[in-house]
């Protein structure tokens, strides 16, 4: 290819690009290290619906961005651009997008170097793998075995790989032997250019159970000051109406005021009062009763 072709390739590719930026209100950044070919066919076949994927050389990219003059801020995407790329163009709120990359993560077979996406642990029981070689590739990686029945045994639940731990490239074989994928392979979002904004993997990152928390806490205690308040909301009015029943209730008791609620309870009060007074007089009387004998007499 000639070069004047080759500018003109060039050419047609940033115009494309810039149309994509133009049609679409975000842009992500995610790098392709460690993805492998299959994995991302999968992850544009799961993404299809959210969001165009495109990969593009980095200088393709800068100069329409450049040309994108229109979005503001976009510019600051280039300091995102080192490495191999992949590109993401979509309308979803950069959060969204952020999740449903996590959600579309494949696990995979380990290389040597990998890291653990989880605690690798190793179940007892039958291997499925004939005597032979093996048995010292499972020693070699901390595997207890034993020989059954023609077959290799793992004698107990082993733990090979601590989650954020290095791979090796022996412990990768047998992890391969056995069927188990301990690599979370997907698209980690290094930044994301969103309507003049441009948020970073740290800023993108969510933690789910840590942000419901923080909701279930706010709430508890915007309810609360509700009550205290008396501020009357469909989420509180019962309580706030059981309250009010309960201090009017009180306070008609108190006060001696009979009412349909509180006559039982008025008379039950005053039958015991009644009885504690007629069990006083008594007493009274009895301690009375020698005192007029004496002056008899």
């Amino acid at each position: 290819m000639s070069l004047r072709q080759t500018m003109l390739v060039k050419a047609e590719e940033v115009e494309e690009i810039k149309n994509l930026i133009q049609q679409y209100k975000a842009v992500g950044v995610a790098s392709l290290q460690k993805v492998r070919a299959a994995q991302l066919q999968e992850l544009r076949r799961k993404l299809e619906k959210s969001a165009h994927l495109r990969v593009v050389k980095n200088t393709i990219m800068k100069r329409a961005i450049v040309e994108c003059k229109e979005k503001l801020g976009i510019e600051k995407l280039e300091e995102q651009l080192g490495g191999s790329n992949i590109f993401l163009f979509t309308n979803l709120n950069p959060f969204k997008l952020t999740l449903l990359l996590e959600k579309s993560r494949v696990k995979t077979t380990a290389k040597a170097g990998d890291i653990a996406a989880f605690d690798v642990i190793i179940p007892a029981g039958n291997a499925g793998l004939p005597p032979g070689p093996i048995i010292s590739q499972f020693t070699a990686v901390g595997l207890p075995t034993r020989i059954e029945a023609g077959s290799v045994w793992v004698s107990r639940d082993t733990l090979v790989a601590k989650k954020g731990d290095g791979i090796t490239a022996r412990l990768a074989s047998v992890l391969s032997k056995l069927g188990i994928k301990p690599v979370d392979v997907g698209l980690t979002l290094k930044a994301v250019y969103d309507e003049g904004l441009i948020l970073t993997e740290e800023q993108l990152r969510l933690d789910l159970d840590e942000f419901r928390r923080s909701v279930e806490e706010a709430y508890a205690h915007a309810f609360n000051l509700s009550l205290k308040a008396v501020y009357p909301l469909p989420e509180n009015i019962a309580i706030l109406l059981q309250t009010a029943h309960h201090e009017a209730y009180r306070l008609a008791l108190n006060t001696g005021i009979p009412t349909r609620d509180t006559i039982a309870d008025l008379i039950r009060r005053a039958h015991a009062e009644m009885l504690s007074l007629s069990s006083r007089l008594a007493t009274v009387s009895e301690k009375a009763a020698p005192v007029s004998s004496v002056q008899k007499s």
